[in-house]
């Protein structure tokens, strides 16, 4: 295993894998306390929401995949909120924005991930909720020594977002973020919390709560109001596949961006990427091409499908596929890549997986880390600036619109093999997310690593490809290495074209469950790249 820092974990009864060692503890309690998948899922994304607040949070949104093992059949949750019904295109326009803002109260949109919780409780859900919530409120009343990673990030939000209304109030006590193994309290989120937990998601949509949102939007300036959050709905949706080399790999339709995860393994089928072989240029370059292809569509075709059609069935088939792969050339690296024709559309992950064969896949964030700075008084969490994703372009399927989605980063996925569960995995972080699913599925199928291995292999990420908010790519984008690549990888590459940079960071995050579909026992496995824990019993 010449990439894995660690053994995989493996168990029988239940197993769990997050970006915070406590949630992941959190999560395997409520499983041997008699919860389920679903139930240990929402008490960890409590948690993480506490604990890793430069990620998520209850201002945020939030995806998830679900196996049920009772149906046998996965189910998709998009819990992504909505733009304010009064907050216009012309607002903008008249107002001499190129693009909405990062910060402030311009990019907040309805946070979803309260409803999203009670969404998946309502359906699949044993536990009461209160119970389930009761491990975050704890640990927000009671304190928890901030772990190394997150504390770095959070002192490079804190340094952003220090200036507005409530933000150092909870996350900056005694005027500083909170340092590694320095203890965390937040009375108000384990109030906020505790309330949900008796009195259900309407206190926070309908309720007190919605009011306090209210009341603070309107002092600062922003448009989200009581009327949005009364007004939200989460929506349950089919997630679709396809196959790669006799492996079904699932994402969720948009406005979200796990398509883009499945038009790229279409494209990289047609190659004999095992021979090309791991770390070298002609796989390398391959990649990196046919994500550039991908992501002139993702720009171009991903939005709310309530407001634009998205030629998904066009997007994902074999057809369109093998005319894309035509357009890559083996030896040059594109500069300018254009979106195909129809013929006539920062983060948290963390799985769980339990002893009746539930498995969850969930994705939750408030984007840009730390979300807008937006702090309702004594809530305890800050309001996500995912609206800074819609584009201003009149015309455009994302353009901003009233009650509208924006197009989401955030992705779960999911494998099946033969119709049965194999893989619940997520890899964190912005435009990052799809490259890292892709190259994990590769690592594992093409490459024959194990679940461990396939997630601390060396990553690639193509970082200059048009965005959805109407950006374009002109000058072949730049593609980012993680070390661990040979030297003569690297030269070729730049042979053919590709501006090389080097990073220590932005890889992603990745987390996975995988089940031995004879035996029924689990492998977890969580990357070095992050202070996570796989765990098991």
């Amino acid at each position: 295993m010449p990439f894995a820092t660690r053994s995989e974990v493996i168990a029988q009864h239940g197993m769990a894998a997050t970006s915070q060692p406590l949630a992941t503890q959190v999560a395997l309690d409520i499983l041997k306390s008699g919860g389920n998948a679903i139930d240990a899922a929402i008490a960890a994304s409590a948690v993480l929401g506490l604990m890793e607040p430069t990620g998520c949070g209850i201002g945020g949104d939030l995806f998830a995949i679900i196996w049920d093992a009772e149906s046998r059949q996965l189910y998709g949750l998009n819990a992504s909120g909505r733009s304010p019904a009064s907050l216009s295109l012309s607002f903008f326009q008249e107002g001499g924005y190129k693009k909405i803002p990062a910060l402030g109260p311009l990019p907040v949109s309805v946070p979803g991930c309260v409803d999203g919780w009670f969404e998946m409780h309502s359906r699949f859900g044993s536990l009461d909720m209160a119970t389930i919530l009761q491990p975050a409120v704890d640990y927000a009343r009671e304190g928890f020594p901030v772990s190394e990673l997150i504390a770095f990030y959070w002192h490079r939000n804190a340094a952003v977002l220090k200036g507005y209304p409530g933000f150092a109030e909870i996350y900056m006590p005694g005027g500083k973020a909170p340092g590694k193994g320095e203890i965390f309290k937040n009375p108000y989120l384990a109030s906020t919390l505790e309330r949900i937990g008796l009195m259900g998601r309407d206190v926070f949509y309908k309720g007190e709560m919605a009011d306090s949102i209210d009341a603070y939007m309107k002092r600062v300036g922003g448009f989200i109001s009581k009327e949005d959050l009364a007004s939200h709905t989460s929506e349950w949706v089919q997630p679709v596949s396809v196959n790669y080399r006799g492996y079904d790999v699932w994402e969720l339709p948009p406005n979200g961006q796990g398509i883009a995860a499945l038009q790229i393994l279409n494209i990289l089928e047609g190659y004999d990427i095992h021979a090309m072989g791991m770390g070298s240029a002609g796989y390398l370059h391959t990649l990196a091409e046919a994500i550039k292809l991908v992501f002139e569509d993702r720009a171009s075709f991903y939005a709310d499908p309530a407001f634009s059609h998205i030629p998904l069935n066009w997007l994902l088939s074999k057809e369109y596929a093998a005319f894309r792969r035509d357009q890559i050339d083996p030896d040059t690296a594109a500069m300018v890549v254009s979106p195909g024709v129809p013929e006539q559309s920062n983060t948290i992950y963390l799985t769980v997986a339990d002893i009746n064969g539930n498995m969850v896949s969930l994705i939750q964030s408030n984007y840009r880390g730390m979300g807008s700075g937006m702090t309702p008084g004594k809530l305890g969490f800050v309001l996500q600036d995912r609206g800074e994703l819609f584009s201003l372009q009149e015309g455009h399927p994302n353009v901003y619109e009233p009650g509208k989605r924006p197009f989401h980063t955030i992705i779960p996925a999911f494998i099946t093999k033969d119709g049965q569960p194999w893989i619940s995995f997520g890899v964190m972080g912005g435009s990052m997310q799809p490259q890292g699913h892709v190259q994990i599925v590769v690592n594992l199928v093409d490459f024959g690593m194990n679940l461990q291995e396939a997630g601390d292999a060396p990553r690639i990420r193509h970082g200059g490809s048009s965005e959805p908010t109407g950006e374009k790519m002109t000058d072949g984008g730049i593609l980012f290495l993680e070390s661990g690549f040979p030297q003569e990888t690297i030269r070729e590459l730049e042979k053919k074209g590709h501006k090389i940079r080097f990073s220590d960071g932005n890889f992603g995050g990745y987390q996975a469950i995988m089940r031995d579909t004879v035996s029924g026992i689990y492998y977890g496995a969580s990357e070095s790249r992050k202070d996570g824990q796989a765990a098991g019993y």
